[in-house]
């Protein structure tokens, strides 16, 4: 599949927080950018030759820039760090057109937005995208410090910031909010949208579950996930290509498939975002990511190559 690149300018770079940095960006000949919806994300193309994913966090209804926050993780694979350390005002790169696997549903029912942490960004993006269609909805931003966390001031002065909640650990000796006090009846039709560390993740969505939440009514989208990816070698067939490969142990199926040189997207490299999602036409996968749900598991008809292994002996794969 094809990917339609621009080149773009850093416009503003700021260092918010304990260590996000919030980037603007332009397109270098002053082009409009790509409409994209709320809870899209870009790829940035960096230096290093890294290819990451970043939420976008400003308004959909600006084409003059795209706004992204970036946490300088300490234990970042290479991509964080980079923008951290290289990127600044007037710097120039690469970036896609945005692509959207976390969007709003197109029911008018009340949504519910919940940020842990850089989870926030692309919750931002839905509250700009739900206030200009007159849509009911809420925003917690939870974290651990108000000192130490991004975008504090910008929701205070947002035109929506009456709809916006703060929860902060240290402001409540150290206690997490208890989400069943602030997620909505279920009988509401709300839809909830999560983002934020896995474990702040998996405490929402239990907390809607225990209420009767069903997954059509739970949006979730996982940033940074720990992905065992090592397992038994088994064989793959390139049903478009006619290729036959080994998988070994120590291999993904998309690096296996580069090296047999069959071109696969990969971005996140942790089942985390979608790119990589493939058909599957025979064998059973071991499904290693977080993207599809437990029902599109359960289907065994796709599959992320970059994390996720074989049961089979054998895949055919629809690449």
């Amino acid at each position: 599949m094809s990917e339609e690149l621009c080149t773009a300018v850093v416009r503003k770079r700021e260092v918010q927080g304990n260590g996000v940095v919030v980037l603007e960006l332009a397109d270098k000949a002053g082009k409009p950018l790509p409409l994209f919806d709320a809870g899209a994300h870009i790829d940035l193309h960096l230096d290093n030759g890294l290819i990451r994913q970043y939420s976008l966090c400003g308004d959909p209804a600006n084409r003059e820039c795209y706004r992204l926050g970036v946490l300088n993780d300490p234990n970042s694979r290479g991509g964080s760090k980079s923008i951290f350390d290289s990127l600044v005002e007037g710097s120039e790169l690469t970036i896609s057109s945005p692509r959207n696997l976390f969007p709003l549903s197109d029911d008018k029912a009340p949504s519910l937005l919940i940020g842990g942490g850089i989870g926030i960004t692309p919750m931002i993006s839905m509250a700009y995208s739900l206030m200009g269609s007159q849509r009911p909805f809420s925003l917690w931003y939870c974290g651990r410090s108000r000192q130490h966390s991004a975008f504090v001031e910008e929701l205070n002065d947002a035109p929506f910031s009456a709809a916006v909640h703060t929860y902060f650990t240290t402001e409540h000796n150290g206690q997490r909010l208890d989400f069943t006090t602030v997620i909505p009846d279920p009988a509401t039709g709300t839809h909830l949208y999560v983002c934020g560390p896995v474990n702040f993740m998996e405490g929402v969505i239990q907390a809607a579950q225990q209420l009767g939440y069903k997954d059509d009514h739970i949006h979730r989208e996982f940033f940074n996930v720990e992905v065992e990816t090592t397992g038994s070698a088994f064989e793959v067939y390139a049903e478009q290509s006619g290729i036959t490969i080994q998988v070994q142990e120590h291999e993904t199926i998309a690096s296996a498939l580069k090296a047999a040189g069959i071109k696969v997207q990969v971005s996140c490299e942790q089942g985390t975002c979608g790119t990589c999602l493939c058909d599957v036409l025979e064998g059973t996968p071991d499904h290693r990511d977080v993207y599809l749900t437990d029902e599109e598991k359960e289907d065994n008809d796709q599959m992320t190559l970059c994390c996720s292994r074989a049961k089979s002996a054998r895949l055919v794969l629809d690449i």
